[in-house]
C-alpha cells in the first residue's frame, strides 16, 4: 500500500504557515514512510549531521539500472526540505501533482532557497565507492555548463569520499545542502550518519546535484512524481 501524505498547517504569527507532513503507512506508523517499490522505511522528519533544523520528508523514490536485461534497484532515495521552504512557493497554491512535476521555475526556487534540502540515500545492494561516485559524477558533470576551478575542486573533495570505499547494502548517504554554495556529505553503514564525511563549497556543483534528481530527466523519476505529489498536497 502507497503512503498518504497529509499536510497539517501550524501557523505562526498573523500570516505565515509553516507545513509539517506526516504519513499513513500501512504499519499506521506516523514516523515513517515506506517506499512502496523497495519497502524501505524513511523518517519523516530528521535532524542530519551539520543541520541546526529538522528537515521534513516530502517525497521518496527509488533509483534502479539495468544489467544484462534486467532492472535491478541500487537505491531508496528520499527528499527533505526544511518546512519554510513552502512559504516562498506560493505562486504554486492550487497547482496539481503533474503540473508541479513539469514546473521546472518552482524547483529552481526550491534549489535557490536558503532554506536547507537534504537528499537520502539508502543503498539497495553492495556496491563500490568508486562505482557509485561515477555514476553520479556522470550525472552531475553535463549539469555544470562552465566548470570553474572551484568548481573542480569541489567535485574533487566530492570524489574522495567514496574513492577506495565498499558500500554495503543498507548504507545511508546524506547530501544536505545548507546554503547556495555549502553542501555537506555524510556517509555510514552502520545508521544514519552522526557526522559530516565532507562539506562541498561550490554552488554549481550543489545544484547540478539536486538537479540529477529533481531536474527535467531525473535519474529517479519516481522521486520527483512522490515530492510533486507531496508538494501538491502542501500547496492545496
Amino acid at each position: 500500500m502507497p503512503f498518504v501524505f497529509i499536510a497539517i498547517l501550524s501557523k505562526i504569527g498573523s500570516d505565515s504557515f509553516v507545513v509539517a507532513i506526516s504519513s499513513v503507512a500501512k504499519a499506521a506508523n506516523a514516523e515513517y514512510v515506506e517506499e512502496p517499490e523497495t519497502n524501505v522505511k524513511l523518517q519523516t522528519c530528521l535532524n542530519f549531521p551539520g543541520c541546526s533544523n529538522s528537515l521534513t520528508l516530502f517525497g521518496t523514490g527509488y533509483r534502479e539500472n539495468v544489467f544484462a536485461i534486467v532492472s535491478v534497484k541500487v537505491y531508496t532515495a528520499g527528499l527533505y526540505l526544511d518546512q519554510h521552504i513552502t512559504r516562498e512557493l506560493n505562486a504554486w497554491k492550487g497547482q496539481s501533482k503533474d503540473a508541479i512535476q513539469g514546473n521546472s521555475s518552482l524547483f529552481q526556487t526550491i534549489f535557490q532557497s536558503s532554506f536547507g534540502k537534504s537528499l537520502q540515500i539508502i543503498l539497495a545492494r553492495n556496491i563500490h565507492g568508486k562505482t557509485f561516485w561515477e555514476a553520479l559524477s556522470d550525472a552531475i558533470s553535463p549539469r555544470i555548463p562552465a566548470s570553474t576551478t572551484a568548481d573542480e575542486i569541489a567535485l574533487s573533495i566530492f570524489r574522495s569520499v567514496f574513492l577506495d570505499r565498499p558500500l554495503k547494502k543498507g548504507t545511508f548517504i546524506i547530501l544536505t545542502w545548507l546554503k547556495p554554495s555549502k553542501l555537506l556529505v555524510s556517509v555510514s553503514s552502520n545508521g544514519l550518519p552522526s557526522t559530516v564525511d565532507a562539506a562541498i563549497e561550490s554552488e554549481n556543483v550543489s545544484c547540478a546535484l539536486f538537479n540529477v534528481f529533481l531536474g527535467d530527466s531525473p535519474v529517479s523519476p519516481s522521486l520527483k512524481a512522490s515530492v510533486a505529489e507531496g508538494l501538491s498536497k502542501v500547496l492545496k
